[in-house]
């Protein structure tokens, strides 16, 4: 699973500048609790080969008794125990405030993996003002300048390092024999119903894998002659008690959990419609590159006129979720279940498709003879051939020349043909572009 990195500190220190200079974007995965006037962000963030979590919160003020600071104080607090190392970020040009001892007393309390990093610390690293923030008894002050990405990549080599995480590789999974099934949604759209009615019709027992309280919970059972691993981001009870219950929604949870999947079951709640936060799971499933089928419960509480809209809103907001197959069902009523497993079961072969060398490039050189890419300055983009780069999802390498070339509506094409060709439903796919080496270049430029 992604490691996951929280940012913490009082207001104004920069927090979210390397929020986002981290995930590399201005956009954030949010916990959209009612009520709460400041969530916490979730983003993903790349370094090196290793990926992570990346979690924004407000300003921080562990002794606020009431109020918005209050409110403010129990999100940072949450993001905290979801983390796997915390970076404490203080601000160079300020120095020192009561509140950050506040923080630091807080912090050195839960013994967790903190970086104490001090932001804004351009031509600041000899400076004396520096050698005040070692008084929070947090080890090393790290500068840096998260607007400048200055000392950035030296802190994330400091936070990562410790957990000993390996290296992410490009290879070509085999197809496991039990499909790993995560359900993911907001809070209360049907979840554990939804696991609750598989479980019930199978006549199954289910139990509870170890994990720490961070990590989602596994029920393993078999349907048809096929076993599943059913990743369950609400929690499950123990064997025996079934699990109804509020529902302890946590996005780290959900995150890691798709991260881990085979396919990902994106859950919506059919009477509170396609929310920010319904678009922003489906656009991290998209980014993990796993298999989804999009099902909508609690499709019998609404009316016609109400579907239609629906409908509609379905097609606007998660459009970039076409090649997903979408179910209407209502998991209390058992209603439009079966159809839902079928689904299931293509997204995850279509996932560990496999594709051969010939059948791919025979597949471009059609393709580009229908309808060749646009000319790029002098030259147009040669495709020559073409193989498959991985699998979960699946990745098409089109090697030829002047490809830097090609344009996003051509690589749609590209794409729109290789999932007829394949019959891929369900699963992401990724074609790349591979410009061939000029063994001339060098001798021309002589």
């Amino acid at each position: 699973m992604k490691p996951v990195i929280a940012l913490v500190g009082r207001p104004n220190v920069g927090k979210s500048t390397l929020f986002n200079k981290l995930t590399q974007t201005r956009d954030a995965i949010v916990a959209d609790y009612a009520g709460l006037t400041r969530d916490r962000h979730y983003g993903s963030g790349k370094h090196g080969k290793q990926e992570f979590i990346a979690i924004d919160t407000g300003g921080f003020e562990p002794k606020a008794e009431s109020g918005i600071y209050k409110e403010m104080a129990k999100q940072t607090r949450q993001a905290v125990a979801e983390s796997d190392v915390v970076i404490f970020m203080v601000d160079a040009r300020d120095g020192l405030s009561a509140q950050d001892h506040d923080i630091a007393q807080y912090l050195r309390k839960l013994g967790k993996p903190v970086l104490l990093a001090a932001n804004k610390a351009e031509g600041m690293k000899a400076s004396a003002q520096l050698a005040d923030f070692y008084e929070l008894g947090l080890g090393q002050v790290h500068p840096i300048s998260a607007a400048h990405g200055q000392g950035v990549g030296d802190l994330l080599d400091m936070a990562l390092e410790p957990l000993n995480l390996p290296d992410i590789e490009d290879t070509l999974e085999e197809k496991p024999d039990v499909i790993k099934l995560a359900v993911a949604g907001r809070p209360n759209a049907g979840k554990s119903t939804l696991i609750n009615t598989w479980l019930g019709e199978e006549r199954l027992v289910a139990f509870d894998l170890p994990g720490t309280t961070r990590d989602a919970i596994s029920v393993e059972f078999e349907r048809k002659g096929q076993k599943y691993e059913i990743i369950d981001t609400a929690g499950l009870r123990k064997k025996g008690k079934v699990f109804e219950a509020i529902e302890k929604f946590s996005v780290v949870k959900t995150l890691q959990a798709i991260e881990d999947a085979n396919v990902v079951v994106l859950l919506i709640d059919a009477t509170q419609g396609v929310t920010d936060q319904d678009a922003h799971i489906a656009g991290f499933i998209l980014e993990a590159g796993r298999a989804v089928v999009v099902a909508v419960n609690k499709w019998d509480a609404i009316d016609d006129y109400q579907r239609e809209i629906l409908r509609r809103s379905i097609e606007m907001r998660l459009v970039f979720l076409k090649f997903a197959d979408i179910h209407y069902i209502s998991a209390k009523k058992r209603q439009g279940l079966g159809p839902l497993w079928t689904s299931i079961n293509k997204a995850y072969t279509s996932a560990y498709c496999k594709m051969s060398t010939p059948k791919l490039t025979r597949l471009i050189q059609e393709a580009v003879q229908f309808q060749a890419p646009k000319r790029h300055g002098m030259y147009r983009p040669k495709l020559r051939y073409a193989h498959q780069g991985g699998t979960n999802p699946p990745v098409v390498v089109v090697h030829g020349n002047s490809l830097e070339g090609v344009t996003d509506a051509y690589k749609r094409y590209l794409d729109g043909r290789i999932r007829k060709a394949f019959d891929l439903k369900g699963t992401p796919l990724r074609v790349e572009m591979k410009t061939s080496h000029n063994p001339y270049s060098s001798k021309s430029k002589a």
